[in-house]
């Protein structure tokens, strides 16, 4: 994930749980005795990261271990970056891995938010004032925490008092801009890195301060749930005829002057614009809704219980949901994903991230969906790519080990049956994956994908 041409002709030699050795075939020496995986025509890149992820969002009793887990393995995921998470669950799973007494990918995790009240997800600590800010933060990282995470119901003085907190604490924070802040004053405060692009289609326009006051009044307590979609709808309307390529550029800039990097999670964008479950043969604004046989053959993995809670989630999402809405939420989507190209274009790092389990965002296959949504936006191949492998490195400072192939780095290695320079869809042809040097063929990968389809069948 250096160069942009692919290597030909290599061997990679593993030991233990890194590469020991690698370059031209002729000019690499296979040790006596090594286990060898005939290769010839096929594809290696490094481990697939999913940069947003929320292993303990399922629901389920050992959720993560019976289904999400395999899941993400089954689908060359060998890192994630957990955005929110029950720390009495992810630090024993997560010291399970590192023993090596349980299969599964490399996790950090900030464990619960930092929001506002009432917080919009549990697990959540409530921060109101510079005395919770710091009280919650020193525990957080007394607890082992890799990063703080923000949440988008925070006051401005909560938000700020966080950032200061984790300054103090040098502790990295990321997460939602919060509706009161704007984007550019999330970079400046320093954050890290936003999420699902929250408030930055609003940060491009002529008048933010107008967005935001009006933003606050969408959802008034004396309306009806039609009435304040009507309502939402209009605001939505206005955000989009209010952009502005010279307020867009000046944001751009911003992200990059001060290191923001994006998670645009553009498999979850686009299951909120189009959460219809029946009309896979209709397009809107160029936008396929569903793929009917992906659909049916994923929803074998989810456990039932998720599956109706999924089901419910949508029901009520499309209640009020019209034509008019989905060409709306059809624009809105193209809007973010010329964003994301312009932001690679200019040097803003992208890193690929689903938010599964979200309802709808599959674990593991959707990190595929993801990389293709990200070149469909206007990224290479190679860059999407990066985006999964290279750029998470990078962000987390753990080059030295890990984002590409290179002698002394972790054998955290997938190989294809195909190209994915010539089609990024060729990233779900999985021949092998090999996990901190355990090598991990088709017929383990289809083992897994059968204990999971048994798991979900039986809950």
């Amino acid at each position: 994930m250096t160069t942009t041409a692919p290597l030909p002709d290599q061997t990679v030699v593993i030991e233990k749980k890194s590469i020991s050795n690698l370059g031209p075939s002729s000019a690499v020496a296979i040790p006596s005795g090594a286990q060898i995986l005939d290769a010839h025509g096929k594809f290696l890149i490094p481990g697939l990261a999913d940069m947003h992820i929320h292993l303990t969002a399922a629901g389920e009793p050992d959720g993560s271990r019976k289904f999400i887990i395999p899941l993400l393995l089954a689908n060359g995921i060998t890192s994630v970056r957990d955005m929110g998470g029950y720390l009495e669950s992810l630090i024993p799973l997560r010291k399970e891995i590192e023993e090596g007494k349980r299969l599964g990918p490399s996790i950090i995790t900030p464990g619960p938010y930092l929001d506002g009240s009432p917080p919009s997800f549990q697990p959540s600590l409530v921060v109101t004032n510079q005395k919770e800010a710091d009280a919650d933060v020193h525990q957080l990282v007394s607890r082992g925490v890799d990063f703080i995470k923000v949440q988008s119901i925070l006051s401005r003085d909560a938000y700020f008092a966080i950032a200061q907190a984790a300054q103090r604490e040098h502790i990295v924070f990321v997460g939602h801009v919060p509706d009161r802040v704007s984007a550019a004053e999330a970079a400046d405060a320093g954050q890290h890195s936003i999420e699902h692009l929250t408030n930055v289609l609003r940060g491009c326009s002529r008048d933010e301060p107008r967005l935001m006051r009006e933003q606050f009044f969408i959802t008034a307590k004396q309306q009806s749930p039609g009435q304040s979609r009507a309502r939402e709808s209009r605001w939505l309307h206005r955000l989009l005829d209010a952009y502005s390529p010279e307020s867009a550029t000046a944001l751009i800039a911003k992200f990059k002057e001060k290191d923001v990097w994006q998670t645009p999670t553009l498999v979850l964008l686009k299951n909120d614009a189009f959460p219809t479950l029946d009309n896979a043969a209709d397009r809107v604004s160029g936008f396929v809704l569903t793929n009917p046989e992906l659909e049916i053959d994923r929803t074998k993995f989810i456990p039932s219980r998720t599956l109706s809670t999924w089901k419910q989630s949508r029901s009520e999402q499309m209640k009020f949901d019209s034509p008019q809405d989905s060409e709306l939420h059809a624009q809105l989507l193209r809007k973010s994903m010329d964003l994301v190209a312009q932001m690679q274009k200019a040097g803003v790092k992208i890193l690929a991230g689903t938010d599964s389990p979200a309802p709808y965002v599959f674990p593991g296959s959707s990190l595929h969906d993801e990389l293709q949504l990200l070149v469909e936006a206007g990224l290479t191949p190679f860059e999407a790519l990066q985006a999964a492998t290279k750029n998470p490195a990078e962000f987390l400072h753990t080059e030295k080990d890990s984002g590409t192939i290179e002698k002394g780095k972790y054998a955290d290695l997938v190989l294809l049956d195909a190209n994915p320079l010539e089609n990024i869809r060729y990233t779900r042809k999985i021949n092998a994956v090999i996990l901190r040097g355990k090598l991990l063929d088709r017929p383990t990968l289809d083992q897994l994908l059968d204990s999971v389809r048994s798991f979900a069948s039986a809950n």
